[in-house]
């Protein structure tokens, strides 16, 4: 039961156009619908501020266009990530509005623009190879209603490049920073910063990386404070935290 849904169950109950009883009993078993091969969360929206997102390697085409129907059905946006264009062709199926971003792998629906939140987050990533990590997580933020800023390519080979976006780091309320190879950069964020910092290990990088296990490995044991660190290629991890994070800020 989304929001909206939860309104109008209450206007009906202070109406007594339905008992509190029978109010209850709705709210009871609705919090998943059944489709035999998935079981969407309704009620996601409700505990966690966001509609259920749809994981999509992996998945069948058929199913994945059932279960964005499903979420639609109730929610006025839908965010699928690691989704291919077979992925975004079933989406399409569910609902025409469905958007496409490649370089995240990510497909939004959104039937209604969420509002601009206050708030500023900053997503920085190491280098180029790394950006569709980093836009996962813009993606994700965007869906959240942040336009969050970006700073791509400004890896510590060339620590000038970071260096020399310090502002835009300083007014953050929350910096995501993607980094592969070794995965250094995070650390020279976490020193510049004021603000809560979420490392993004990536799988970028030559065989002793080991697939992002070595960046993962330095951020987890950085030495500047206000470091967390979500999993290797998690930027839709990253950005939905930096979201919760930004949101509890703006509230002040």
């Amino acid at each position: 039961m989304m929001q909206e849904d939860f309104r109008k169950l209450l206007k009906k109950v202070w109406a007594q156009k339905i008992s509190v009883e029978d109010a209850i009993r709705q709210v009871r078993i609705e919090p998943y619908e059944d489709l035999s091969f998935a079981r969407v969360d309704h009620h996601r929206s409700i505990r966690c501020g966001f509609p259920e997102v749809i994981f999509c390697q992996g998945k069948r085409p058929d199913d994945i266009t059932e279960i964005a129907r499903t979420i639609l059905k109730r929610s006025s946006c839908l965010l699928a990530t690691r989704a291919d264009e077979a992925a975004f062709g079933a989406i399409q199926r569910a609902h025409p509005r469905a958007e496409y971003h490649e370089r995240a792998r990510c497909v939004t629906v959104t039937k209604k623009k969420p509002d601009l939140q206050p708030g500023q987050v900053v997503v920085v990533c190491a280098g180029t190879a790394d950006i569709p990590v980093a836009e996962e997580a813009r993606v994700t933020l965007e869906m959240f209603g942040y336009e969050a800023q970006t700073i791509y390519d400004a890896g510590v080979a060339g620590i000038h490049r970071i260096l020399s976006e310090t502002d835009k780091i300083h007014v953050a309320d929350c910096v995501v920073v993607v980094a592969g190879m070794e995965g250094a950069l995070a650390s020279v964020v976490g020193g510049l910063a004021d603000c809560p910092v979420i490392a993004v290990p990536t799988s970028v990088g030559y065989g002793a990386s080991f697939g992002g296990l070595a960046p993962l490995l330095t951020m987890l044991n950085c030495c500047a404070a206000g470091v967390s660190v979500v999993n290797i290629d998690n930027g839709f991890g990253a950005g939905y935290l930096a979201a919760l994070i930004a949101r509890r800020k703006g509230t002040e």
